[in-house]
């Protein structure tokens, strides 16, 4: 059973960084697509980044530059979160899938392995 594990969230000011991290077990296939998302309760979820089997990234024109997103071992997402501001405030999500990313979208896949979310919130 695969299982994903947020960890990292937290409250920071303005300015501030956090690391996330997704800890992933139980996956077995060597081909993935890996994701992050935000959501607000009452809102659709919101590709932040994702990462393929390749390295290769993408990232949503609002955190580019500010966030990176990394496999830090093949049983760890992380997304380390600098330059925060108010409007990062958000429940963070990783997924994953056995399926390349989609070319041009941010996390656009139909991921079928969620985390449980970690809040991040950013005060002014």
């Amino acid at each position: 059973q695969v299982q994903l594990v947020e960890s990292g969230g937290g409250s920071v000011q303005s300015g501030g960084s956090l690391r996330l991290s997704c800890a992933v077990s139980g996956y077995n296939s060597s081909n993935y697509c890996m994701g992050w998302f935000r959501q607000v309760p009452g809102e659709d979820q919101k590709g932040v980044a994702d990462i393929d089997k390749d390295g290769h990234t993408k990232y949503a024109d609002s955190v580019k530059g500010r966030f990176t997103i990394s496999v830090d071992n093949k049983n760890t997402l992380s997304l380390q979160m600098n330059s925060l501001k108010p409007e990062d405030t958000d429940t963070y999500y990783c997924a994953i899938e056995p399926t390349a990313c989609d070319l041009n979208v941010v996390a656009y896949v139909d991921f079928g392995h969620w985390g449980q979310g970690t809040q991040v919130t950013v005060s002014s």
